[in-house]
Formats: C-alpha cells, sequence, structure tokens
C-alpha cells in the first residue's frame, strides 16, 4: 500500500511538469513552423498565426499584422533561412508565452541579401483554443570576433 501512494504521489506530482514539457515542445515547433512559412512566404498561415493586433519589431522599423502580411508577400523581407540556435520558452499563466530565439537570419531586404545573429521575442497569447502570435522583435546581436 505504501508503494502504491508514493507512486501515486510521484505521478500526480509529475503531471504538472509533463504538461508544462508538452506545451514547450508545442511552442517550440509552433514558432520553428513559423520561420519556415516565412521562409516560404506562406501569408496563408501566418495569417492564421497573427493576431490582428500583433506588432513586429524589426531594425528598420514598428508596424501592424496587415503591413508585415505585406512585406513578406511581396518579398519587401524575404526570410530565407533562420538558422535556431537555441530556444527558451517561459510560459506566463494559462493563456501567455514568451519564446526567444537566438537564430542568425538569411534575408533578402530590398533586394540585397543580408546575414544578421538576432535575439528574437515571440510573444504568444493562447486565443479560443489556439496560439496567436500578438508580438515579433528583432534585436541584433553585437558578436565578438570567434563567437
Amino acid at each position: 500500500m505504501k508503494t502504491f501512494i508514493v507512486t501515486l504521489f510521484l505521478i500526480m506530482a509529475s503531471t504538472p511538469i509533463l504538461a508544462q514539457n508538452a506545451l514547450e515542445a508545442e511552442l517550440k515547433e509552433l514558432s520553428k513552423e513559423k520561420w519556415q512559412w516565412m521562409a516560404d512566404k506562406n501569408v496563408e498561415e501566418l495569417n492564421k498565426l497573427f493576431h490582428k493586433d500583433a506588432q513586429f519589431v524589426h531594425m528598420g522599423g514598428a508596424w501592424g499584422t496587415d503591413r508585415e502580411l505585406a512585406i513578406i508577400e511581396s518579398g519587401g523581407i524575404w526570410y530565407k533561412q533562420a538558422d535556431i540556435h537555441e530556444v527558451t520558452i517561459d510560459i506566463i499563466g494559462e493563456d501567455t508565452a514568451i519564446v526567444l530565439n537566438r537564430i542568425t537570419l538569411l534575408a533578402e531586404v530590398g533586394g540585397n541579401e543580408v546575414t544578421n545573429p538576432f535575439m528574437v521575442t515571440e510573444v504568444y497569447k493562447m486565443i479560443d483554443g489556439s496560439w496567436k502570435l500578438a508580438n515579433l522583435s528583432f534585436v541584433k546581436l553585437m558578436e565578438r570576433p570567434g563567437n
């Protein structure tokens, strides 16, 4: 009986951790898919993901969802490839998540191909059973030689 009680306690204690890990894995995969949709200029999927009032912060300015989708669709910024080096996820409550991606981004901006190291912050909000991207912010990292 004692073994059963201990086992039951361990299962109950680990359930929130397992749920948290599953949620983090879901968000990590969603973020990865987002990078691919951006590379593919798949504005249909991105439109489903982006909250209608989302904000996007880039090196050249900040704007809302409609402009971001138009820029992606036109190729004004073509997110060709995001090499993801590190991902951290923080869950706040039951409906908000912050995903940090340290990436090297190969992009085409105004017809010029550029590569930059970024820390990208993604803020997601659970709305009607699905995650919506509320904010995407790029911060260019200052890399030291040899890093």
